[in-house]
């Protein structure tokens, strides 16, 4: 058996460290942790993950006001009553789920960006393979065996783990507070996640020792795995010696909340001198296929109680960032592997959709909404879902060029495989000029509409590249209507709609200016 056959096939073993009672996976550098660790010693900055298992009902939590009449239409057992919304300063057409008032208050402060529909195009709607898309930081049509972060580990780190840690790297590239190595961070070479086990091979490891293993095939991998290990008891130790350095400071972490405690000990190790750019925390119960809310009380029940436990705890976080000196230097990032359904199902829950809204934390953040509110039909249909206005690799990509200031041709070739767009997430001190996110684009409703065989979309070029895209009713891209540079002015497309069944369509124009989406009806 090859080294590489026989790690990957028992790396998936290991056990997690525990401290504090939370399990902690440590992991191994690929390209990308490499770059981002460079860049973190010289500015510091850290980037926490918080994944929203399940996939998150978005209409439920950034509530389109504008679009209300019509939602209410679609989910009336489950919709959030109008008055209780917590409408956003800046504007009166979106507003926060009630139980998400932590988060109200950071965004009165200038430290949320919200950025709408957020998904990938041709949604797979299973569990699974969604969360797959997301880890691999793939399209839908790849069926990638390795994660976006791990996939170049191989010929980067040929000699990996041999010489890690070291002097210039003590410390974890990431971090992932819970069970379980996800798919991001399998590499050619089986999974990087490394666990800690038994404290007496402390020396050894420090000195790249292991003990004697026969000299055969069997105990040549023996010796590798022994050092494998011997690593991870390395990076446990600098793990502990951070905690130990500091306390937390906020004594607004709340009671019995998981997420919170998770988030308490990432800003513990941070504050304590861990030089990890990356940690990811959870929170699981998002697949709220049925009691999704109180039926006597819309504002309570599951769903609620899940945003309550995500703002506090995000909440707490920020003011511990701040008050132990990391307010400039952390950046929190929520996903979950899709969204809900526009219409509520008759279990009073909602069902696996396609796009939701992508929230981002930070004192460096450009505060605001990016994107538009989704359109709602006025008569849906049980599978209509809301169509993706940013790919998910937008954000990744912003991450990586804007918050790491890593080359975007690096991110092109060897991390994300593509290259895509720079959303407006962070201000101008980040070199990112500052956008009005308002609404800028001139869309026009196509006409007819209902309509039988033809339809005419009028709308507005600024000048340059313009894209004008066809959803069906579950948010898959079905065609592109037109893509070109087009001058300055306004224009027409004319659909031929006749090979498209009746139902709900949407379609998208992007421009310079950004995107927006409307709703068509084919009688």
């Amino acid at each position: 058996m090859k080294r590489r056959n026989f790690i990957k096939a028992a790396s998936a073993g290991f056990l997690p460290l525990a401290l504090n009672g939370l399990p902690i996976q440590t992991y191994a550098q690929s390209k990308f942790l490499q770059m981002i660790q460079q860049a973190a010693s010289a500015n510091g900055r850290i980037l926490v993950l918080i994944q929203l298992n399940g996939g998150n009902d978005g209409l439920n939590t950034l509530i389109p006001l504008d679009q209300y009449s019509n939602l209410q239409k679609a989910r009336s057992n489950v919709i959030i009553p109008e008055s209780k919304v917590l409408s956003l300063p800046d504007t009166n057409l979106t507003g926060l789920h009630p139980s998400m008032s932590k988060v109200r208050e950071l965004y009165d402060t200038g430290r949320v960006s919200v950025i709408q529909d957020v998904g990938y195009p041709n949604p797979d709607f299973s569990h699974f393979r969604s969360t797959d898309i997301w880890m691999a930081g793939s399209g839908s049509e790849n069926y990638l065996k390795t994660g976006w972060i791990g996939r170049t580990l191989s010929h980067v780190y040929d000699g990996y783990p041999t010489g890690y840690p070291n002097a210039a790297m003590p410390d974890p590239p990431a971090i992932q507070i819970g069970y379980g190595v996800s798919l991001s961070l399998l590499g050619h070479h089986g999974s990087v996640g490394m666990a800690l086990s038994d404290p007496n091979y402390v020396y050894q490891m420090l000195t790249e020792q292991v003990d004697d293993a026969p000299n055969t095939p069997a105990g040549h991998e023996l010796t590798y795995i022994r050092l494998v290990a011997q690593q991870t008891e390395a990076y446990s130790i600098a793990v502990k010696q951070a905690a130990e350095k500091a306390q937390n400071k906020s004594t607004l972490y709340p009671a019995n909340n998981r997420l919170a405690e998770q988030l308490k000990l990432v800003a513990r190790l941070a504050a304590g001198g861990l030089k990890t750019p990356v940690y990811v925390v959870s929170i699981g119960g998002f697949d709220t296929h049925a009691n999704q809310v109180d039926v006597n009380d819309t504002t309570k029940g599951l769903h609620a109680n899940l945003l309550q436990q995500v703002s506090e705890a995000v909440f707490a976080f920020q003011d511990d960032c701040v008050k132990l000196g990391l307010g400039d230097k952390v950046c929190s990032m929520t996903f979950s592997e899709f969204g809900r359904r526009i219409r509520s199902n008759g279990s009073v829950g909602t069902d696996h959709g396609a796009a939701a809204p992508l929230f981002v934390f930070s004192e460096k953040v450009n505060p605001g909404i990016i994107g538009n509110n989704p359109i709602i039909p006025a008569n849906t249909i049980v599978n209509d879902n809301i169509p993706m206005q940013f790919d998910y690799r937008d954000v990744y990509w912003t991450m990586i060029k804007e918050w790491f200031q890593i080359d975007t041709k690096v991110i092109e070739d060897d991390i994300l495989l593509d290259t895509f767009d720079t959303l407006p997430i962070f201000a101008q001190n980040l070199k990112v000029k500052k956008v009005d996110n308002t609404h800028k684009l001139n869309l026009s409703q196509n006409f007819p509409n209902p309509f039988l065989h033809q339809t005419q979309i009028n709308f507005f070029s600024p000048g340059g590249q313009c894209t004008l895209n066809l959803y069906d009713y579950r948010g898959k891209k079905i065609r592109v209507l037109l893509q070109k540079n087009l001058p300055h002015g306004t224009h027409e497309f004319i659909l031929d709609g006749q090979s498209l069944k009746p139902g709900n369509y949407y379609y998208q124009l992007i421009t310079p200016l950004g995107r927006d989406t409307k709703q068509m009806i084919k009688s």
